[in-house]
């Protein structure tokens, strides 16, 4: 009874969303369930914030390695959660947003996370200019077409591919490098772009499907029963 619970309820949910979206006069049924999936991420967030508090505690009790990088993790989580519930150094006291311009909360967001997070993207530059190296070694006929590709996209965005090109006549246009660029981006890219979307949403579907018709029981933990 603990699992046939579970399942009408996601048959219920799942059925009613699809007519929601055919049937007008059920569009706000639809609306309204969306109050309910908000409602669930809040307790997602606290699940979440449990989740790391007992990784970490459980890291710190038992010394394991780096065991000392999540004092660190803890100690800005209780933090900017102290920060963010009490609001804290907020101008507009305790009724204003969490974001308001000068609290304390913004002014961690805006003058820690942030640099942290431009400092991750600019290291995070060199391994994907090392791991486009390695991928982009002409190996074979596909590897040697995607490397010509990526290095004519590259010459397009750059002075220099334009001015590598000038010399072609208007009438061969598509010819001049930025060009290329642009009719690559549009055409073939844009084309097996559509391609992965549509088998994603297939993908979607089928696992829709599977979830409502009871087939797929994983999100109910042991499937033993």
């Amino acid at each position: 009874m603990r699992r046939q619970i579970p399942l009408f309820i996601t048959f219920f949910v799942g059925t009613l969303l699809i007519f929601s979206v055919f049937i007008p006069p059920m569009e706000t049924w639809g609306e309204d369930f969306t109050l309910f999936f908000d409602i669930i991420a809040v307790f997602a967030f606290f699940l979440g914030g449990g989740n790391l508090m007992r990784v970490h505690f459980n890291k710190l009790t038992r010394r394991k390695q780096d065991w000392t990088y999540s004092i660190v993790t803890l100690a800005g989580f209780f933090f900017m959660l102290v920060l963010g519930l009490l609001k804290i150094g907020n101008p507009g006291g305790i009724a204003a947003s969490v974001t308001a311009e000068g609290s304390w909360f913004q002014t961690m967001f805006n003058d820690v996370l942030n640099p942290l997070q431009s400092t991750m993207y600019a290291l995070l530059a060199f391994f994907v200019a090392s791991a486009s190296y390695r991928a982009f070694r002409a190996k074979n006929r596909e590897a040697t077409i995607l490397l010509v590709a990526a290095f004519i996209i590259l010459l397009g965005r750059t002075p220099f591919g334009m001015y590598l090109t000038a010399w072609v006549p208007e009438s061969f246009s598509v010819l001049q490098i930025p060009n290329l660029a642009i009719w690559i981006m549009n055409s073939p890219n844009l084309a097996g772009q559509r391609a992965i979307i549509i088998g994603i949403g297939l993908g979607v579907v089928s696992m829709s499907m599977r979830l409502i018709l009871g087939i797929e029981r994983t999100y109910l933990g042991d499937d033993s029963g």
